[in-house]
């Protein structure tokens, strides 16, 4: 039994993680558990924040144990977090993290929605998070989710009446929630909705409450639990060979960007919810006590019940199919009930059961991943039928206005294929994330096509309508286009199809730092959506900036290739800066626009288009010490940043630092959250404080004060605590003016403070020994200061830095302040150095 769960398992991450593509073959257990859910109506809306505030455990628990149909309303794709596991980050985050999301909700069964609020980073209070997010939008959208979704029950994960206490994000979600369970039955409440959905008024609201917000377990277990409901979201699902905390591991698990891989949970568990307002519960072991969610909940659903239930009673696992007939019985009754909803959401469900149980395989898999507006793809078509049933395909149609007569009997396990055009109209869109078309302000998405609103990702516009009638019934099925290869090393695999712009540039580098006078060469790859491309392509530039050649012609033979042009930047003789971008002339078009391919195995391949620009920034910057070692942590781009402004950057392993190595270097720059999430850094702590007693310089940057790896962050004793500023425009005071580190080589002024993005920083100190020098001051609003963001102690012959300022998130905005500041973090007692001298020669 352990092997067959083992071997369950494997499947089961094989098929979640890489082929998410891949048509739906489910087993007989699956089809049950689809016919369980058939023949429950009700639904269940969890809300929060973030992509991994949900709580899988019960969405999967009302998932899978319940049978309601459930869904997690993210009111932001995360944007605003950091990457564990590639350089993504803002935008491209955001895109990771939707697909993560929809990855968890494959394994726990739920549904995803969103909103159109940004995540901008941490906020301390709903106030701030409320105004930024324009709050009338993101409770429209609320309004919006409810009314389409339907929920009778809505959970929120946090807690409406603790404002400050937590993420603003948080409890903002929470409140937002709050309000939007009564607006969404008012019908002056966002009326223009109403054109395309219905007021609809949930049953009842709950808080998912835990020991986590009684500040301990003692204090939970003493709280009246009076007006609470349990569940034991342990439950064993024998159909899956798993239970319900295992099911909810491995959805949480899909987060790994978060770095949320982890053991799996098994046994009895407790889960909690606080009833807050609706109708009160009248058996507390039944979140639907008092609501019916059998067929009889709408009228004339009784008849469907009764062929529907007798399925289940009588599910046959050998042969799903000779449920067909009965099935389709159930199908023609459905079409003729009023209620919209329900129809629309059976039906949907119901057709799905019937292509399971005649195990049908309909696939359209394009010739070529991508294609471009106005081009023709081939499509290879297979269609096939493993049931006795009479199943005829009599025409396929496309999204492309082409239809095709088969009238094609597929016989038991006789696969039929044959080959079709698909013609991509002029107008086609691209194939991009819908949020990211337009540009949006800092809280809130851009979205002009409001039926888009709250989808989890862009509808796809390649799909293929397989019309069948199966027992003389017709029933159309819809599979998008997609494109399915192998490799060697790999097997099978799947992908989306995409279409996409016929040309594509981009700056290879986002940030062009100029720390002289000195012309600078740039490379711009302009990459091909079709054969024989031909054209031209400049450099849109700022005024004062000078640009050659003015234009360069673009002749590229193969689809997909690239052209790397190169153009020389001349900056002008002071400090300035501004954005470059390319125009790519093609005939009559332009386009301007950089196509980024993302690409990890547990999510679906992602195509992204976002407007192609690089900053420039022409800096007075000087430096001492040239030669800098980089430990990588959780991911940035701060070597290739230093890079920018002339040092030399080796990134070395952790099991490459000895004191040899070391000896070749000026500085050690550690990355972010470097120590808590690299094991072996521990052991090498002696080396590196020894490597900054005998002269060099040692930059920490920021970690969590939760799962630190080493007790000993540096060579004196150094506290990290939550404290951190939110708001990037926080004044910054300087407390020792006079400090080298602020003097040499750049004189640091509160004009290097300007410009900074998203934040100050995060998770300072707050105690030290007394051998460190607090360098700056902060605070957020109606908030004591905070000095513990740059702490810098003579250690030996070289200094110990520690900062928790978010370099790693100036550096690829191009803030020439953060620049300058972290040259002279680099620089402090190396003014004996001259450039590009190591400090041992």
């Amino acid at each position: 039994m352990r092997k067959l769960t083992l071997l369950f398992l494997i499947f089961f991450l094989t098929f979640s993680f890489t082929q998410a593509q891949k048509p739906k073959t489910p087993a007989s257990s699956e089809i049950f558990e689809s016919i369980q859910k058939l023949n429950f109506l009700g639904s269940v809306l969890y809300i929060a924040a973030h992509p991994d505030d949900e709580n899988t455990r019960l969405i999967s628990y009302m998932s899978n144990h319940v049978k309601a149909r459930t869904a997690y309303l993210s009111l932001t794709r995360g944007d605003g977090g950091q990457n564990l596991i590639g350089p993504e980050i803002r935008e491209l985050l955001g895109v990771i993290r939707t697909q993560e999301l929809l990855a968890a909700r494959r394994v726990d069964g739920g549904e995803q929605l969103f909103t159109r609020a940004n995540d901008f980073g941490y906020s301390k209070h709903p106030d701030e998070t409320l105004e930024i997010w324009e709050k009338d939008e993101v409770l429209s959208d609320v309004v919006l989710a409810i009314r389409e979704f339907q929920p009778d029950i809505i959970i929120n994960r946090f807690d409406h009446r603790t404002p400050g206490t937590t993420h603003g994000h948080h409890t903002s979600s929470a409140m937002l929630s709050f309000e939007a369970f009564d607006l969404a039955s008012d019908k002056s409440a966002f009326s223009e909705q109403l054109e395309t959905t219905e007021i609809w008024q949930p049953k009842r609201l709950f808080f998912n409450t835990n020991s986590w917000f009684y500040r301990s377990q003692e204090d939970f277990d003493k709280a009246d639990k009076s007006n609470m409901l349990s569940f034991d979201i342990g439950v064993y699902y024998p159909l899956k060979g798993l239970s319900n905390n295992e099911i909810a591991s491995i959805a949480s698990s899909q987060h790994l960007c978060q770095g949320f891989g982890r053991l799996h949970q098994r046994g009895s568990q407790k889960e909690y919810i606080e009833f807050l307002k609706g109708t009160p519960v009248t058996d507390k072991s039944d979140v639907f006590s008092g609501i019916d969610t059998s067929w009889n909940r709408i009228k004339g659903g009784k008849a469907i019940g009764d062929i529907l239930y007798a399925v289940e009673q009588h599910f046959h696992f050998n042969n799903p199919s000779i449920h067909i007939p009965e099935l389709l019985k159930a199908y023609h009754l459905l079409q003729n009930i009023q209620n919209e909803h329900w129809k629309i959401q059976k039906t949907k469900e119901l057709k799905a059961i019937i292509e399971m149980c005649a195990g049908l395989y309909l696939e359209a898999s394009a010739e070529t991943p991508t294609s471009t507006p106005g081009s023709t793809v081939r499509i290879n078509i297979e269609a096939l039928n493993r049931s006795n049933q009479n199943i005829v395909l009599e025409s396929i149609t496309q999204t492309d206005g082409k239809i095709l007569d088969k009238h094609l009997v597929l016989k038991n396990n006789n696969s039929e294929k044959f080959e079709n055009t698909f013609h991509i109209s002029e107008n086609s869109d691209y194939t991009t994330p819908y949020w990211l078309e337009k540009k949006g302000t800092l809280g809130m998405y851009t979205v002009e096509n409001k039926n888009l609103i709250g989808k989890p990702e862009t509808p796809r516009n390649a799909v293929i309508n397989f019309n069948l009638k199966i027992n003389n019934t017709p029933i159309t099925i819809s599979k998008p286009v997609i494109y399915r290869y192998s490799k060697p090393d790999k097997g099978e695999l799947y992908r989306p199809f995409e279409i996409i712009p016929e040309a594509s540039a981009k700056i290879t580098e986002k940030v062009i730092i100029f720390d002289n006078g000195h012309e600078h060469n740039i490379t711009l790859v302009v990459k091909a959506g079709h054969h024989n491309l031909k054209g031209s392509a400049e450099i849109c530039h700022p005024e004062n900036w000078k640009v050659y050649p003015e234009k360069q012609d673009v002749n590229i033979a193969n689809k997909g290739e690239e052209q790397i042009l190169t153009f020389t930047i001349i900056p002008p003789k002071n400090q300035d800066e501004g954005y470059i971008s390319p125009i790519i002339h093609i005939g009559d078009k332009t386009y301007t626009k950089e196509l980024i391919e993302i690409n990890y195995e547990h999510i679906p391949y992602q195509t992204v288009l976002l407007p192609s620009e690089s900053k420039v920034v022409r800096l007075d910057i000087k430096k001492h010490g040239e030669n800098i070692a980089y430990i990588a942590g959780a991911g940035d781009v701060v070597p290739e940043s230093l890079e920018q402004i002339g040092y030399q950057v080796r990134v070395i392993n952790p099991e490459d630092i000895t004191r040899e190595t070391l000896s070749r270097f000026d500085a050690v720059v550690v990355g972010i959250r470097a120590y808590n999430t690299i094991d072996n850094l521990k052991f090498k702590q002696q080396i590196l404080f020894d490597f900054v007693k005998e002269g060099g310089n040692m930059i920490v940057q920021y970690n969590t004060n939760r799962g630190l790896k080493t007790d000993n962050l540096a060579p004196y004793s150094l506290s990290l605590s939550r404290d951190r500023v939110t708001d990037e425009n926080a004044e910054v005071k300087i407390l020792d003016p006079k400090h080298p580190l602020l003097n040499s080589p750049n004189k640091i002024t509160q004009k290097d403070f300007e410009g900074w993005t998203q934040e100050r920083g995060l998770y300072f100190p707050d105690k030290w020994d007394k051998a460190f020098t607090p360098i700056l001051s902060m605070h957020d609003k109606d908030e004591s200061d905070k000095e513990g963001s740059l702490l810098v102690a003579q250690y030996g012959k070289g200094y110990y830095i520690y900062t928790g300022l978010s370099f790693f998130r100036e550096f690829p905005e191009g803030v020439s302040g953060a620049y300058r500041l972290f040259a002279n973090m680099l620089s402090i007692g190396k003014d004996h150095l001259q450039p590009n001298q190591k400090l041992n020669d």
